[in-house]
This record gives structure tokens, sequence and C-alpha cells, in this order.
């Protein structure tokens, strides 16, 4: 469950990071992707997301910008034992819209496509023991998207290599938010 917490970390701060070359969001205002999002989807190739995903529900994120380019991703996490609470900061990496954090594991985040007011997906990087695992993620200010970013998220998680058997949408809960425990 941890690595499930530490990839939606990585999904969020994907989120405030864009590829600007591949994907038109060079120059993201980062006072638009600041505040509460749903985590409701996610897509990953890490064995231990495959084997817990049926069981994961939706998850909290809230992003700061703190002063000119870092970001503050607070997340509220539901497992099993609880509701989980953790918070990261995440710096450029010097690539436009890419952010990095060493907190909690080595993590590299991109914002692959948002709108800036509504939804964003995201595409986290972790490595550990060598092996780089990868967790795409949808972000929405409500707990339900339109249908068409749905299919759009899992268009770029295809584009991404994962499979259908990869992406999970999760199940709305009510228990573990921002706010309250």
């Amino acid at each position: 469950m941890r690595t499930v917490g530490l990839s939606l970390g990585l999904a969020l701060l994907c989120l405030l990071c864009a590829r600007a070359e591949n994907l038109g969001v060079a120059g993201l205002d980062k006072s638009k992707i600041a505040g509460k999002w749903h985590i409701i989807a996610l897509a990953s190739d890490s064995e231990g997301y495959l084997q817990k995903k049926d069981k994961l529900k939706m998850a909290m994120a809230s992003v700061t910008v703190l002063g000119d380019s870092d970001l503050k991703v607070s997340f509220a996490i539901p497992t099993p034992e609880g509701c989980k609470k953790s918070e990261a900061i995440y710096k450029p990496t010097g690539i436009p819209g890419e952010y990095y954090s060493s907190e909690r594991g080595n993590k590299t985040v991109q914002v692959l496509h948002t709108d800036g007011k509504t939804y964003a997906v995201i595409l986290a990087f972790r490595v550990k023991d060598g092996k780089t695992y990868r967790m795409l993620r949808l972000y929405s200010r409500t707990r339900e998207v339109r249908p068409k970013i749905t299919a759009l998220f899992k268009k770029f998680a295809r584009e991404k290599g994962f499979t259908d058997k990869m992406i999970t949408m999760l199940p709305s809960q009510e228990e573990c938010s921002l706010d309250g425990a």
C-alpha cells in the first residue's frame, strides 16, 4: 500500500509537471493547478499495485505553490489501516513542466494533459531497487468526470504502454479526505 501512496503522490506532482515540447502545456500557470484534487483513476506497471488495484479507492491531493517554483503536494489515501496522510515538496528539474522529489523515494512527475481547471493526466516515475516503475493518474476537481475525460485518460494510458488490466477507475469514498481523518 505504501507503494501505491507514493505513486499517488507522484501522480499529483505529474499534474503540476508538463513536458511542454510534447503536450503543449509549457507555461502552465501553476496557480491553476493549485488546490484540491480527487485522484479518480490509475494505471501502473508495479506488481504491488496490480495485486491490490481492486481494493483501492479514490484518494485526494492538494497542491500548494511555494514561492516561484516549488510545489507542496499533500495526500489523503484510504487504506485498510485507515486514512494515510503525507506530503512532499517537488522541485523543478530544469525541464519545463517536470518536477522531482527525493522524499519517500525518488520521484519525477510530468503533466501530460490538463485543461488547468477541471482535470489533469499525470505521469509519475519512481526508481526502486534499480527498476523504474510508472504510474499514470487522472486528477479531477470533482468526484466524477465526463466520459470524454475518462476516454482521454485511457487513451493516454494505452499510448504509454499500459494494458487494460493495468488501468483502474477508483470508486468514490467519503471516509478519507484532506480536511478530516
